[in-house]
């Protein structure tokens, strides 16, 4: 396990741009995953950024890379509560819809498409998504956006800019401790 997928996937989270990020990263055992977890929860818990896995199976794992207060405004909107609500989920807590969000994940045949709530994706996007059955959309970038393309574009270009510039700094030696922002 090492700590370049966190900057290669998470930058965008990192630098407080992003709610959350997912990446997959391969572990040798479940002891080696959960040091991996504490080591960068504790690092980064004071920055307002927390590590969770979604679903650890066969030697890989899905790990949820976000910041919780940002979640908690997101599903706060109405929007957002009524989609998730429509999908079984309890939004009077945060991290309650967290752990229905993990259940989901390794739950559900399909991947729960409501996901894109939980990595800061427009609403009006993940529903579209969703209603849509993925088609349809009027551009894909990190998301399949089918409402307003050009704030979408200029969100893309940030993220993408924004994990071109923490990679490099990375790379050069700057901790991830020291790119993470506090929020």
């Amino acid at each position: 396990m090492s700590e370049e997928g966190i900057v290669r996937y998470c930058s965008p989270t990192l630098a407080g741009l992003k709610t959350g990020n997912m990446y997959t990263c391969s572990y040798r055992n479940k002891d080696e995953l959960r040091a991996f977890l504490r080591k960068w929860n504790a690092t980064l818990r004071a920055k307002g950024v927390r590590l969770m896995p979604l679903r650890a199976k066969n030697g890989k794992a899905l790990i949820y890379v976000y910041r919780p207060s940002k979640l908690r405004h997101d599903l706060s909107r109405s929007d957002a509560c009524h989609l998730l609500s429509e999908r079984g989920y309890c939004t009077d807590s945060c991290d309650r819809c967290v752990a229905k969000l993990c259940r989901r994940v390794c739950e559900s045949e399909e991947f729960p498409h409501e996901i894109g709530l939980f990595l800061g994706y427009p609403c009006e996007d993940v529903r579209g998504f969703i209603e849509n059955r993925a088609d349809d959309c009027k551009l894909v970038g990190c998301w399949k956006v089918y409402g307003d393309a050009d704030k979408a574009q200029k969100t893309f270009d940030r993220y993408k800019k924004c994990t071109r510039i923490y990679h490099r700094q990375w790379t050069e030696g700057k901790p991830i401790s020291r790119l993470t922002v506090a929020r």
